[in-house]
């Protein structure tokens, strides 16, 4: 296959874990790759170390430290509430990768949409809130919005093979997170350092949280609905231990297409970064005999409700989706802090997801109104 141009990327969340892996994608390739754009909230160090490397033409950081080192003026920096909007914008990027954690990704996601040829979605939070808002007018600018998270990932890479055959089903493995073997009580009364332990993939604070309540599986069939116009009675979820089947889609005929590898978030990262070519990024070769057996299981309801009430918030549609995870969002912000036990998590949603009347979402404003009252209703109970 004939090797394109190097093209041009703006990272959002780029001292994150997503973040990282990319730009390791941008050093192995820098005839593919420039990094134009590197933006951070509150990790400034991290931050300038990157900018160091890879020499962006402009950065930007939530929280403006003291000084900007003496070697890094010559780089147009951004701070403040709206900094990465800002110096996406300036950056004239052809793809954004869209890595900011949680709600706060959704402007950029936004802003993207109107600056970039390209937007790499690893903010799945956008569109569990921004939901028809952001398809539609990705589909109305024809940006295309290429997932980053492995799952969807996965169901993309099954698809490029379906040439107009129907699909009767969208199959999410999930890992079931650090907790997946435990009894209810003892769910209940998990530490921060228990929930951490993932026995697979190595992630952020917040989305290892999530897979550990499952919130994150559930979160993702809403961005499964989104991304693919699938509704939620044809989305599955199934444990997978391994996390070597990363999803799968069922035809109408039976025949299952899977996608399979090791878990390492630079194949799916590269996948959307190179996209419809294959970035070749050292992956452990998948060794089968070694693996022996693949695990699946049905996931259980009462030990994980949230996975439950995130698929009847994407069927209740509305502001649902956003309530569910705006309270989400703070509950394990509490949780991470020590504040409460891991078990009051799925509590505190289905306390928001009581309290909070239901609007229509026609416009972003909607979607921050629903996800403060949210929160609101999380601070009030702690």
């Amino acid at each position: 296959m004939q090797q394109t141009s190097q093209r041009t990327l703006a990272v959002l969340g780029a001292t994150g874990s997503i973040g990282t892996q990319a730009l390791d994608i941008v050093r192995r390739c820098p005839d593919r790759f420039r990094a134009t754009c590197l933006t951070a909230q509150f990790s400034s160090e991290a931050l300038f170390a990157l900018a160091r490397e890879f020499r962006p033409r402009v950065a930007a950081l939530r929280a403006e430290p003291k000084v900007i080192p003496d070697d890094l003026r010559d780089i147009e920096w951004f701070f403040g509430p709206d900094a990465t909007v800002r110096a996406l914008l300036a950056s004239g990027a052809q793809d954004a990768l869209c890595a900011i954690v949680g709600i706060a990704g959704l402007d950029a996601v936004w802003a993207a949409l109107d600056v970039c040829e390209r937007v790499l979605l690893a903010n799945k939070e956008a569109l569990v809130t921004g939901g028809d808002l952001v398809t539609q007018k990705a589909a109305a600018r024809n940006v295309p919005l290429l997932p980053v998270d492995s799952e969807h990932s996965a169901i993309f890479q099954c698809l490029q093979a379906r040439q107009g055959n129907p699909v009767r089903r969208l199959i999410l493995t999930a890992s079931g997170g650090a907790l997946r073997d435990w009894d209810r009580a003892r769910i209940y009364h998990a530490t921060v350092r228990d929930v951490l332990a993932h026995p697979t993939w190595n992630m952020g604070g917040k989305i290892t949280v999530d897979c550990a309540s499952m919130v994150n599986k559930g979160l993702e069939v809403i961005e499964a609905h989104h991304l693919f116009a699938m509704p939620a009675d044809r989305i599955d979820v199934v444990i997978h231990p391994q996390s070597i089947v990363h999803s799968m889609v069922e035809f109408e005929d039976g025949a299952v297409l899977a996608q399979l590898g090791n878990p390492d978030m630079r194949g799916p990262i590269g996948y959307a970064m190179g996209w419809p070519e294959r970035v070749p990024y050292g992956a452990k070769p998948l060794d089968f005999a070694a693996l022996g057996h693949l695990d699946f299981a049905a996931p259980d309801p009462d030990r994980f409700p949230c996975l439950g009430m995130a698929v009847a918030a994407l069927k209740e549609g509305g502001s649902a989706p956003v309530i569910l995870n705006g309270a989400n969002e703070a509950a394990v912000a509490a949780f991470l802090q020590e504040q409460i036990p891991f078990g009051r998590i799925p509590e505190l949603i289905g306390r928001a997801l009581d309290a909070v009347p239901r609007t229509d979402i026609r416009a972003i404003a909607d979607v921050y109104d629903a996800d403060r009252a949210a929160r609101e209703v999380v601070r009030a109970a702690l």
